[in-house]
This record gives structure tokens, C-alpha cells and sequence, in this order.
């Protein structure tokens, strides 16, 4: 059990440390933002399995219950290939405060739930007296498309039930017609990725735990990756000078091109999509998608290995 708990601490910190700094410093995740998300997220999952693991290992050691119900279906030689008679004080610390960080885990989780839902029905709500419903009788008024009155050109996309892709009357006249469909392309690709959840998840994370490095850049990146994935599926249909031109168009009373810390993503989304670079090769990608898939499994494999092997 102590090498085991031992090998997670390593990994876990070694996931959440180290790595995610020398990503953040790395160019390929701007060329291929997609596989940059998946590698994001796997880091994630290492560190969430690797303090899972090792909670419900540290657990079992502590109470006598929990090692009963975790262990009842292994045979006798698997039980005493974890030597969980006698667990040291170190390990006992680390239980704990395993226990306290998934209990602040879920609800941090919980937490950024609500508030979406809470942000959502007030942006409906807003929806509803911008744009209300017309008397019963002339036709529904609610589709996938929805077209406010404002003088300011924007479109959004509002997940829910329905979602909905809200784009204003300022970004019709404003927009040409292919820039109007680079804008909703855009927005399509973020509603069929599911990048909401994607958001929250790291929002989440940011917001209980701000000095892990891993939760802090995953939050980071992952709100300038998700944009930047959007962008692609953009200029793969509309060119990548259109979609450069439609962002200027819908941003420039917002001062796209500042240097404004607020800004700053747009200027270099528009930089990006005005000199594209040339992604990673295929083989490169698929090599980094399945290594960072692999990744999860290690503290699996470390939490399984001792049982495997009695059994073999």
C-alpha cells in the first residue's frame, strides 16, 4: 500500500505541476487546439484518478468497513498483496485531506452547476423581455435562430433546452454573407463540441483549487483553446480570411485590436486566422491523442498492479 501511494503522489504531482507549465510554454496546442483540449483533459483526469485511487486505497487501510466492501469479492492472497494491516501516519494524513479535496471538489462542481443555471435563466429571462413571445395563435416564435434588435453587431450561442443562437440586427447589417455564416459556423462548432461543459469543468477547478498550476492553466487554456477550435471549423467552411474579417467586423467597437488583457485573445485569434499556420501532421496527431489517453491509465494501473500480480 505505501508504494502504491507513494507511485500516485508521483504521479499525481508530476500532472500537476510540471507538465501542465511546459504545455502552456508549447506552440503545437495553438496549430491543433482540438488536440490540445483532449491532452488538457487527460492531464485532468490523471490527477483526479491518481487522488480517487489513492483516497479509496488510503480508506480502505484506515477502516476496517471500508477495507471489508472494497475488498469482499478478492481473494485472500489480493488482500494481502496491499498490506493494509497497519497504515503509517503519513498515510492517514493523506486520506484525510484527500477526503477534504474531493469533498471540496464536488462541491465546487456543484457550485458552478448552479450558477450556470442561475446565469442562464437570467440571460432567458432578458431574452424573454427583448424579444417576448407573440399571442397564441400566430405561430411559434422560438427556434434555433433568434434575432434581436440592437444597434451593437454580436451573436452568441445560449445552451439549454432548446439552445438557441442569438445574433442581432447590428451584426445583419453589419456582417456580408459569408461573414454572417463564418459567425454562425463559429458558434455551431462550439454548441456541437459541448465546449459549456468543457468551461464549467474548468471554471470549476480554478475556482477551488487557484494554486494548482494544472487547475489554473487548464482554466486559462481552455477558455483560448475552445475559441480558437471554433475559429478552425470557421474558416474550414467560410476561408480563413473571412472568418478573420467577420471577428474584426463584430468586435470592433469593443477595440479588437487593443492591448487590452480583455482583448488581447481576439487580436490574436485575428493574427492567427490572417496567417495560419500549418497543423501537425496526422501521424503526430494521432500518436499525441492516443500517449495522452494512456496517461488516466497509469494510476489505474499502479492501484491494480499489486492484486494482478498475486493473482497471477
Amino acid at each position: 500500500m505505501t508504494v502504491c501511494l507513494l507511485l500516485l503522489s508521483a504521479v499525481g504531482l508530476t500532472a500537476a505541476v510540471p507538465v501542465p507549465r511546459a504545455l502552456t510554454r508549447a506552440a503545437w496546442p495553438e496549430r491543433d487546439p482540438v488536440v490540445g483540449l483532449w491532452v488538457w483533459q487527460c492531464l485532468v483526469a490523471t490527477v483526479l484518478l491518481s487522488c480517487l485511487t489513492a483516497l479509496v486505497l488510503g480508506t480502505a487501510a484506515v477502516f476496517h468497513t471500508v477495507r471489508d466492501h472494497v475488498f469482499a469479492p478478492a481473494p485472500p492472497a489480493v488482500t494481502a498483496a496491499y498490506d493494509l494491516s497497519a497504515a503509517p501516519l503519513w498515510a492517514v494524513t493523506l486520506t484525510v485531506l484527500l477526503a477534504g479535496g474531493a469533498a471540496w471538489t464536488t462541491a465546487m462542481l456543484a457550485r458552478e452547476l448552479v450558477e450556470a443555471r442561475r446565469r442562464r435563466g437570467q440571460a432567458r429571462q432578458h431574452l424573454r423581455e427583448r424579444a417576448p413571445d407573440l399571442p397564441a395563435g400566430l405561430g411559434e416564435t422560438r427556434g434555433p435562430l433568434l434575432v434581436l434588435e440592437d444597434e451593437y453587431p454580436d451573436a452568441w450561442w445560449m445552451p439549454g433546452n432548446p439552445p438557441q443562437l442569438i445574433v442581432t440586427t447590428g451584426a445583419l447589417h453589419r456582417l456580408t454573407d459569408h461573414q454572417l455564416d463564418a459567425v454562425l459556423t463559429h458558434e455551431r462548432g462550439h454548441a456541437r463540441a459541448r465546449h459549456d461543459w468543457l468551461l464549467h469543468l474548468s471554471t470549476a477547478l480554478a475556482t477551488g483549487f487557484p494554486r494548482i498550476p494544472l487547475f489554473s492553466h487548464f482554466c486559462d487554456q481552455t477558455h483560448r483553446l475552445v475559441e480558437l477550435a471554433a475559429d478552425d471549423t470557421a474558416s474550414r467552411r467560410c476561408g480563413h480570411l473571412t472568418t478573420a474579417l467577420a471577428l474584426i467586423e463584430l468586435n470592433q467597437h469593443r477595440g479588437v485590436l487593443s492591448c487590452a488583457s480583455s482583448h488581447r485573445l481576439l487580436g490574436e485569434r485575428v493574427d492567427r486566422l490572417l496567417e495560419p499556420q500549418p497543423r501537425p501532421r496526422l501521424r503526430h496527431r494521432a500518436m499525441t491523442t492516443a500517449v495522452a489517453a494512456l496517461v488516466p491509465l497509469l494510476p489505474l494501473l499502479i492501484v491494480f498492479g499489486p492484486g494482478l500480480t498475486a493473482l497471477a
